[in-house]
């Protein structure tokens, strides 16, 4: 069969949160959800997510500024054509095309998705995934209360997850982090992330983490700051974790170059796709890096994304790879996510692509506009 589609389908959904999530730079109650469709001429269709917030805070795209370049631009650049391998997919996009990362992963691993398909192959497989099962984390948004954070804590671990990730910000940091870590003890694997809400005058701050006996402290500094996260790590024990700063290989080159961390957190949605992340996996598998992989409030479609990729040998460490019921009171995905109380997610090998069907009435009840693009 052909790798090809004729029509893209790009539909937004609105699909309220259980609990309003915050990090350092903003709260967020729904989650407004980038979908895309590939239609195969035989009538299979392949799907993708766009993990592009509303505002842009975590990045400077959005899910409006990605829809017009899915739209506008990508679109006309794979739509229609026969395509030897999806991996030619990230150069088609990235010649005289800077930027729309996120845009073009939503389509890049669609096309994934397609191939596996295609081939009759589980897209963990297709990838080059090892694993039947992954290791689970959860992150915890910024709370009132250290006392309140306490709790939430509490119940994870009580759940089993197998790794807590504390979201901080300025004010908000060593004393919620110092009450997880005495409510819990040491043998806990807890990490804390700050999503670029720190400078290097907050060094010091930084520094009374340290004795809290961390897995990792991740992208306290700016994304685009790699010296001076290299300076804050010469003065830590604990590891740091680059998120945001990691938009490509070269990034994580100049990162192991410059010693600005320790730990990726490889997000396909964010690097552009399934190829980049497999490239930035490899590379950090060569040289020592251990790697895991983060979440952005995606869906089922983009779970299944993250549980395929985090399959590979080098994801070292709990991903933060929640259960449906975690997020939302219906996912738009059967079977939705589960974990047994082991803290294990079950990486789909049964059937071809990405393991889970879409629930298309779920998704059209949820829809607040759909664009079609080709015959």
């Amino acid at each position: 069969m052909t790798l090809r589609f004729d029509r893209m389908v790009l539909r937004e959904i609105r699909l309220p949160l259980k609990q309003p999530f915050r990090i350092s730079s903003g709260m967020v109650t729904e989650r407004r959800i980038a979908l895309v469709e590939l239609q195969h001429p035989d009538g299979i269709s392949a799907w993708g997510e766009c993990v592009a917030g509303e505002q842009p805070n975590y990045s400077a795209e959005t899910i409006d500024t990605a829809w017009w370049a899915m739209r506008t631009w990508i679109a006309p650049r794979v739509l229609g054509r026969d395509l030897p391998s999806p991996n030619v997919v990230y150069d088609l996009l990235a010649r005289d095309f800077r930027g729309h990362l996120m845009a073009k992963a939503a389509v890049e691993m669609a096309v994934w998705e397609l191939a596996a398909q295609l081939q009759g192959t589980p897209l963990s497989r297709m990838l080059g995934g090892t694993r039947e099962q992954i290791a689970t984390g959860i992150s915890l948004g910024i709370q009132s209360s250290p006392e309140a954070l306490v709790e939430l804590a509490q119940a994870a671990r009580t759940q089993g997850y197998r790794k807590i990730k504390l979201k901080i910000a300025p004010g908000q940091d060593v004393d919620f982090v110092g009450a997880v870590r005495g409510a819990l003890g040491m043998s806990v694997d807890l990490m804390a992330d700050a999503n670029s809400a720190y400078t290097l005058a907050d060094a010091s701050t930084l520094r009374q983490l340290d004795a809290m006996e961390l897995t990792m402290l991740e992208q306290p500094l700016g994304r685009e700051d790699l010296v001076r996260h290299a300076a804050l790590q010469q003065s830590l024990r604990t590891p740091l974790c680059l998120d945001e700063s990691i938009t490509d290989l070269e990034r994580a080159e100049d990162m192991v170059t410059l010693g600005s961390g320790r730990i990726i957190n490889i997000k396909p949605g964010r690097v552009g796709g399934f190829s980049a992340s497999l490239a930035i996996h490899d590379y950090c598998w060569a040289h020592h890096v251990p790697v895991w992989c983060g979440g952005m409030l995606e869906s089922g479609v983009g779970r299944a994304h993250n549980v395929a990729l985090a399959s590979l040998p080098n994801f070292k460490l709990p991903g933060d790879l929640s259960p449906s019921a975690r997020y939302w009171e219906r996912d738009i995905v059967t079977p939705e996510w589960t974990m047994d109380g082991t803290g294990m997610v079950k990486v789909p090998l049964d059937a071809p692509g990405m393991g889970v069907t879409v629930d298309l009435d779920r998704v059209d009840n949820l829809t607040v506009r759909r664009d079609v693009i080709g015959s």
